[in-house]
């Protein structure tokens, strides 16, 4: 008020939440998204079932998926996410910790403040502990090379455990493991591998054993006639990105026939020049063509009598794919086809009940494919979540060339190296880097209680356990037993560990600082209630987690 007049600041619906209130709301929000995914974590981790309102069906304990397919409306709920996004990018696993991470910084964030701890004061707190944490990382991790098989075949058993896959786990490490070697550049010293080199192509109909690896491509089309011949050894590929047919003219143009001889003469010309494309092809020395673009049925014909393999309407993607794969120079015209352009490979096959053409055999192909294979459409789904985790993980090895433990070791220690650090440091601070230290606490923690055992003996098992000096020492979830997870074979990259630090001690860092919400909402319309802004109903009683997509848990 201003002499009486009010000055209006905001809008009109423009929601503001200030003080405390603003704080508690996004803590809330970060538990209740930690608390959505925390039964997933481990190898003994619980499902979640997703229906989506079209009445697609998504079964999955992988982090990233489940936030991904909830419709999160909190502002500070959507930040939570996007760390889990962002992990599930960089590295490919650890979304659940990092989820999980963030829950329990929030709720230790939230304990000091009602102790009259400034948040700014909690923030430089975390960010000492997560300096101190990634120092710690990097000390417990051992190295590996890609001569080390054994130990990135572990690496990808790790992250593949849990989800459906368990059956065929060391068949699916395996192809893992030879599909990034395959693929692996050595650039200025370092090992380099590109993610899209590794493509991942799935068949319904036949069993999960049946998964194989493909030094070549997998393409999603058929032969484009059934005269053609259904398997050629030997292959040789042209790959041409237009279209083989006669085209139209870029002006407009009219041909006027007054005789059934000019029409006949006018087809023939047709005909011969679309002959003289497969001709072209033939004597290139091709007998598989892949293109772009449509086939006349004509070039179809001739192709077929030629003993020649013909794929048409290919995806832009798949027509890149098979030029790394095959070595193949993507032509635009089949006029500037000649055999240095063509591709090699083994085999080319179009597999049987399936709309599916195999090319294998490669030589020193710079793309492979991993053909998954399942019962049912939304185990296939889970499946390729699985071998894509495995390839992201082995990928993150190679290039870092280091790895840590896993089963709760790496934060066991962080737990006890960080008390020890918090002592070191005066003031206040002290009090959030113990925290801070305490948040490692809900890892150990939720995995015994997702395995079934009590969490409070088990970590008071793994607290002796690393006070003796077994830096590696973690929870073997299946027996329930503290064991070295080095010999135990459960093993991680450490960029894994590092991301979800980062990730989860950056975003808590940035939602405790907040003290003043405004949200803008569309005004109600007539007959709807008025304006304003409608209950945002809790995930399980949560205040401001409306519309996560998910009926309450439990």
């Amino acid at each position: 008020m201003l002499a009486g007049q009010p000055i209006i600041i905001l809008k009109e619906h423009v929601e503001r939440t200030r003080g405390h209130e603003a704080q508690r709301s996004n803590i809330m929000a970060a538990k209740a998204i930690a608390n959505a995914v925390r039964t997933t974590l481990g190898p003994r981790g619980m499902d979640k079932m997703l229906v989506s309102s079209t009445g697609d069906v998504v079964v999955t304990n992988d982090g990233a998926t489940i936030l991904h397919e909830l419709s999160v409306q909190h502002p500070g709920g959507k930040m939570v996410v996007e760390v889990a996004e962002t992990q599930d990018d960089m590295v490919g696993d650890g979304t659940t910790t990092a989820c999980i991470l963030v829950g329990a910084l929030m709720d230790a964030a939230e304990k000091m403040m009602e102790q009259e701890i400034h948040p700014t004061v909690i923030a430089g707190g975390y960010r000492m502990g997560m300096e101190r944490a990634l120092q710690i990382v990097e000390e417990l991790s051992i190295k590996v090379s890609e001569h080390d098989r054994e130990i990135l075949k572990k690496i990808a058993e790790t992250a593949i455990s849990g989800k459906s896959t368990d059956s065929i786990r060391e068949k699916a490490a395996d192809i893992v493991v030879d599909a990034v070697n395959a693929v692996a550049e050595h650039k200025n010293g370092k090992i380099v591998v590109d993610e899209d080199d590794v493509m991942i192509k799935t068949q319904v109909g036949e069993t999960m054993d049946d998964a194989e690896l493909v030094h070549g491509v997998v393409i999603d089309k058929e032969r484009a006639d059934e005269g053609m011949p259904r398997k050629i050894k030997d292959a040789k590929i042209a790959i041409i990105t237009s279209p083989m047919e006669i085209t139209k003219t870029q002006v407009k143009s009219k041909i006027k026939i007054t005789n059934p001889a000019q029409m006949a003469a006018f087809e023939m010309q047709e005909r011969m020049a679309l002959k003289e494309m497969v001709d072209r092809i033939v004597n290139a020395g091709a007998n598989v063509v892949i293109c772009q673009k449509g086939m006349a049925d004509a070039v179809e014909y001739y192709l077929a009598k030629n003993g020649i393999l013909g794929i048409e309407d290919v995806k832009e993607k798949d027509i890149k794919y098979a030029a790394r794969a095959t070595g193949a120079t993507v032509v635009n015209k089949v006029d500037d086809l000649t055999s240095d352009a063509l591709g090699h490979a083994a085999e080319v096959e179009q597999l049987e009940d399936a709309e599916l053409v195999k090319i294998s055999g490669c030589r020193n192909p710079k793309a492979v494919t991993i053909l998954v294979r399942g019962s049912t459409q939304v185990l296939i789904d889970e499946l390729e979540r699985a071998f894509y985790d495995g390839i992201r993980v082995v990928m993150d090895a190679l290039e870092d060339g280091k790895y840590v433990p896993g089963g709760g070791a790496i934060e066991t220690e962080l737990l006890m190296k960080l008390r020890d650090f918090a002592s070191s440091v005066g003031g206040r601070k002290q009090i959030a880097i113990e925290a801070f230290a305490n948040a490692f606490e809900s890892i150990p923690r939720t995995l015994a209680e997702n395995s079934g055992f009590n969490p409070i003996d088990k970590l008071v098992e793994l607290k002796a356990a690393h006070a003796n000096g077994e830096k590696y020492a973690g929870l073997n979830v299946f027996t329930g037993r503290i064991v070295d997870m080095k010999e135990e074979g459960v093993l991680e990259p450490s960029r894994v560990k590092t991301q979800a630090i980062m990730s989860a001690t950056e975003a808590t860092t940035m939602l405790i600082r907040i003290d003043d919400m405004m949200v803008s909402r569309k005004p109600a319309k007539e007959g709807a209630g008025g304006p304003g802004m409608p209950p945002m109903g809790g995930m399980g009683g949560m205040p401001g987690m409306g519309g996560m997509g998910m009926p309450p848990m439990g």
